[in-house]
Formats: structure tokens, sequence, C-alpha cells
């Protein structure tokens, strides 16, 4: 290795990149600011989250996909914040989504 690439590689090492929470089944949405503005817990988003089925990288969801993945969504975040509103939830998801 040569006497150049050595320091350049240790500082390279040492750098880290912020980087927004992700959820594990849509990795493109940061959880931490929707469940900021959905006014409830990361955990409590993911947990709400957990059976919705997202639709593949890339592309923009059916109606029908849609209709689906509210029905399970709405009604679980309502239980823990019931300030949501349908309203509202499209709001915040539409505003993060990739």
């Amino acid at each position: 290795m040569s006497k150049y690439l050595t320091p350049i590689l240790m500082m390279a090492s040492t750098l880290t990149f912020a980087q927004p929470t992700m959820m594990k089944n849509d990795p493109k949405r940061p959880i931490d600011k929707i469940s900021k503005d959905l006014g409830i817990t990361q955990d409590e988003f993911v947990t709400c989250f957990n059976d919705v089925n997202p639709s593949p990288q890339g592309k923009k969801p059916t109606k029908q996909r849609e209709r689906m993945n509210k029905s399970v969504l709405l009604p679980c975040l309502q239980k823990v914040n019931s300030s949501i509103s349908n309203n509202k939830l499209d709001s915040v998801m539409d505003k993060y989504r990739p």
C-alpha cells in the first residue's frame, strides 16, 4: 500500500454520515420524521406499518394497493393517536413518499 493511500483510508474509516431511520419493509421512508409528523413514536409507527405491503421500489402504488394498505394502517394509527385523520395520513405519507 502506498504511503499516500494509508492516511486516506484511515481518514475515510473515521467519517460517519447521519442517515435517517428507515423501516425494514420500506427502506425509503424516514420513520423518524413520519412518526413525529403524526404525533406518535417510531415504534408505534413501525408496529402499525408491519402489515402494510408497500409498492416495489420506484413504482407508484395502484389505487387498490393504496386502499388495502390504508385499511390496515389507518385504524392501527388511530388506536395510538385518535387525532390522525385520513387526510393527515395522506399528507404525511405523500410528503415522504420516495
